[in-house]
């Protein structure tokens, strides 16, 4: 079989709100996301004859072993009855920053299991590769939509936005920005998890919002809300410090993207995107990551 290259985008939650605890630990959430034009790069090498699926990435810190995302889709699609394709090799090219909050190892993972089913001739049907997706972990279910989702439960339940809404997100400007630190997933649904229901948003109160844009999405309605600031700008003062700065300063519209520390705001016509980029290295040093890029999607 030949090798093949799979492009596995970066995505912010433009909305997202953490409902309460559930059951099993996991928190219930209501989530309005997108992907970028921006993100990860993964080849897939059939090795015939391997023992079994490898991964090698070029950033030195992101782990190569069972623990990574990769193979853990490899794994869930193999138990559905693919035990026999040939083991792959896949090759990672990070751009995506970890503790980021922009989804790159979930994305990693949606890309794998995209590209084992080509490679296999497609034996998993939609909904089987959304199985795998939920087994491996919980944002990477939205990542095999290609699109603008609202993604509910823990992250397994994703539902693509209406034409109209899709077509109102693609393509628009924004800058993304992520200071030399992360913030760890687990470390930040833990401080939610101390405030209690103090830090929730009420899920009625979620999802009307969210209904309500999607009756009459427009732009400048767009909710931007992500109550998971609370907990971890308590923290990482620098993100908040920085925000207040870019809305006084230019009047812009921006958060951090899901648990962070990678926060965005989203650019007009009229915005003077060289003044917001010096601030923001201003701000953070030149070891800060910037890049003005677009909203993807099909």
């Amino acid at each position: 079989m030949p090798s093949l290259c799979v492009f596995a985008p970066a995505k912010i939650n433009l909305y997202l709100a953490i409902t309460g605890r559930r059951a099993d630990g996991f928190h219930e959430l209501a989530s309005l996301v997108a992907p970028l034009a921006w993100g990860d790069t993964l080849w897939l090498e059939p090795r015939p004859g391997a023992l079994a699926d490898s991964l090698e990435c070029d950033h030195p810190d992101v782990p190569t072993d069972a623990t990574n995302l990769v193979l853990k889709a490899a794994a869930a699609f193999r138990r559905r009855g693919n035990s026999q394709t040939s083991f792959i090799h896949f090759i990672l090219k990070k751009d995506v920053p970890a503790g980021a909050g922009l989804g790159g190892g979930s994305s990693d993972a949606a890309a794998a299991l995209r590209g084992l089913n080509q490679l296999a001739g497609q034996p998993l049907s939609a909904a089987e590769l959304h199985a795998c997706a939920a087994e491996t972990g919980s944002d990477v279910p939205l990542f095999l939509e290609g699109a603008a989702v609202i993604m509910r439960g823990r992250g397994e339940i994703v539902e693509v936005l209406p034409a109209a809404a899709r077509d109102l997100l693609r393509g628009r400007k924004l800058v993304i920005f992520k200071p030399p630190f992360g913030v760890p997933t687990a470390w930040a649904y833990a401080r939610m998890r101390e405030h209690g229901s103090e830090r929730y948003i009420p899920a009625a109160k979620a999802e009307g919002a969210l209904s309500q844009w999607l009756k009459h999405p427009t732009w400048e309605s767009l909710p931007l809300e992500n109550n998971l600031e609370y907990p971890v700008f308590e923290k990482y003062i620098a993100l908040p410090a920085l925000l207040a700065e870019l809305r006084s300063r230019y009047n812009l519209r921006c958060r951090m993207s899901g648990s962070g520390s990678a926060c965005f705001a989203l650019l007009e016509l009229t915005s003077p995107v060289a003044a917001i980029e010096q601030t923001i290295r201003e701000a953070w040093g030149s070891s800060a990551i910037v890049r003005v890029m677009h909203l993807a999607g099909n």
